[in-house]
């Protein structure tokens, strides 16, 4: 089942207010059971249950970070989407723990069958804490 663009955007819409609204539940819906996931630190997750329990801490932080859509870029034909966000989220940074930071990155996200098959998170090496670059920690 290959979704059209206007499903495409409509899922990602859906799929980013579970984020916004911390449903882990309607976040992980979005998933195949053979997804796989790479985050910035280059970390990988195979599996719906095994990424459902790596992001379960996220989720149990309720206020603690909200993604914001920057930037959509849907391809219909090869079923994929590059997502353009910022994350606001209390800084992991030395030196700037707990101050507020915003982190932003992409991700290419690949569908198949209607569902989130492969999604792979790229960040930039800066962020932004009090309106100033801070170069991330190594």
């Amino acid at each position: 089942m290959k979704l059209s663009r206007d499903d495409l955007i409509r899922f990602m819409t859906d799929w980013n207010r579970g984020w916004e609204d911390y449903d882990i539940d309607v976040v992980v819906e979005g998933f195949s059971d053979d997804v796989v996931f790479v985050n910035w630190t280059g970390g990988r997750v195979a599996g719906k249950e095994k990424l459902r329990a790596a992001w379960a801490p996220w989720f149990a932080h309720h206020g603690g970070f909200r993604f914001e859509a920057e930037d959509m870029f849907v391809d219909e034909d090869n079923q994929k989407v590059l997502y353009r966000w910022a994350l606001h989220w209390p800084s992991p940074e030395d030196g700037h723990q707990g101050r507020p930071e915003i982190r932003r990155g992409v991700d290419v996200i690949t569908f198949r069958d209607g569902k989130i098959c492969q999604k792979l998170t790229y960040c930039q090496t800066f962020v932004e804490i009090d309106g100033q670059r801070v170069k991330l920690s190594a």
